[in-house]
């Protein structure tokens, strides 16, 4: 841990911008995530609409981001990811206030939607990041950005259910919509724009990356399909997750909030760690650890749907949520390392996009199961899901493997 506080320092006082802008502002969006389910049932005239708008709540803003994504990435190599994320957080923020005065299903849905078109503010701060501080320990750069988002995670889950359980869903809304707002204006005052040039050390690490591209690194497609493979597991219980926890453990909205954000703080406890032990090891390393990972969160999940206590299901999102640390964050550093330094808001827009397109499809997958199978299948269905990623890291780390120089070793 002292090598990782080391390493964060020496991003300086952007990094812990960056860090504040992430935290707070998906943290706001967050607040409203867990309970769209109930705010849906409540204006849905029929159970169809309602499972279909269920879905869509969802499904409709991923799609936006997955369609825009990578346009974006592009205009901010362009012209400056700074920029672009200013763009992102002024969309939330509009759509965001928008969405809480809308009393119709599907006004929210088409507004919705038009949020995920004009979001995408993770991948060029991802980009951002990584041009302000050359490319140095991209993997803790990029650990410690999500972290910002599962922290975020963890308190909006937790204050949007302090605030439904007080007032409304409506005063949710408006809330995140004015903080995204702050937000917006906060990053085009405070963030400086980045030199054109890269310094020296900069151009070192460049070297270096491209030196770890020609070893054993596994190509970028495999780790979108493998990073893809991991979120659409853990997605499938977005849209059944409130109903499952009011259904099985007649659970109150704080203890919903709360149990969602542990899967969070699970993350933001791990993940730090996770990105300092894979730290300068080589793509066959950490994708042989891919394994083992896979297989721990299949475990979990089997177990937290055959248990009917809510304190040892909370233990189990918390330790579910450690696992993870050492998933997203870290193959999405592959994929940037594998990757020249004029192409990073491109290939993390594609990934972003990506990320969307396997949401989609988990959060899909999980709402047709819930409706055919009842909400108890859920949880077996994402072992399974996990089981199946267990197999995709295998055949990547024995490609990675392969492409070790004769006398190399994990």
């Amino acid at each position: 841990m002292t090598g990782t506080i080391a390493v964060i320092r020496g991003f300086g006082p952007v990094f812990a911008i960056l860090f504040g802008l992430q935290f707070i502002s998906m943290g706001a969006m967050e607040m409203s995530g867990p309970f769209w389910p109930l705010r849906i049932e409540e204006l849905s005239s029929s159970g169809g609409i309602f499972a279909l708008a269920g879905i869509g709540v969802y499904v409709f803003p991923m799609v936006g981001v997955s369609l825009t994504s990578a346009l974006w990435g592009r205009m901010g190599d362009r012209y400056g990811n700074r920029l672009m994320m200013v763009r992102a957080l002024a969309g939330l923020a509009v759509t965001q206030i928008l969405v809480s005065f809308a009393e119709d299903v599907w006004l929210i849905l088409l507004l919705r939607f038009l949020q995920g078109c004009c979001a995408g503010y993770i991948a060029p701060a991802q980009a951002y990041g990584i041009q302000v501080t050359g490319g140095r320990n991209r993997g803790v750069l990029l650990t410690w950005l999500q972290v910002a988002t599962n922290v975020g995670s963890l308190g909006g889950a937790f204050l949007g259910g302090l605030i439904l359980d007080a007032s409304s869903f409506t005063t949710i809304n408006l809330t995140a919509g004015s903080i995204c707002a702050v937000c917006a204006v906060a990053a085009w005052v405070i963030l400086p724009r980045p030199a054109a040039e890269t310094s020296g050390a900069g151009r070192s690490q460049a070297r270096q990356n491209q030196a770890f591209r020609g070893q054993a690194t596994p190509p970028v497609w495999g780790l979108l399909a493998l990073t893809g493979m991991m979120l659409a597991s853990r997605m499938v219980l977005q849209v059944p997750f409130a109903l499952y926890m009011a259904e099985v453990f007649r659970a109150p909205h704080w203890v919903t909030g709360f149990s969602y954000g542990l899967l969070a703080l699970g993350f933001v406890v791990a993940a730090p760690l996770w990105a300092q032990f894979f730290n300068d090891r080589p793509a066959s390393f950490i994708l042989g650890w891919m394994i083992p990972i896979a297989g721990g969160c299949a475990l979990l999940t089997i177990l937290a749907g055959l248990t009917r206590s809510v304190e040892y299901f909370a233990a189990i999102y918390l330790f579910w949520g450690g696992l993870l640390g050492g998933t997203t964050p870290i193959l999405v550093a592959l994929m940037s390392a594998a990757t020249a330094d004029g192409r990073q808001g491109s290939v993390l827009g594609t990934a972003q996009s990506w990320q969307q397109i396997a949401s989609v499809a988990g959060i899909a997958i999980g709402a047709g199961t819930t409706q055919i199978f009842g909400l108890t299948s859920v949880y077996p269905l994402v072992s399974l899901l996990y089981a199946a990623s267990l197999f995709a890291a295998v055949g990547l780390w024995f490609f990675a493997r392969s492409r070790l120089p004769v006398g190399d070793s994990l």
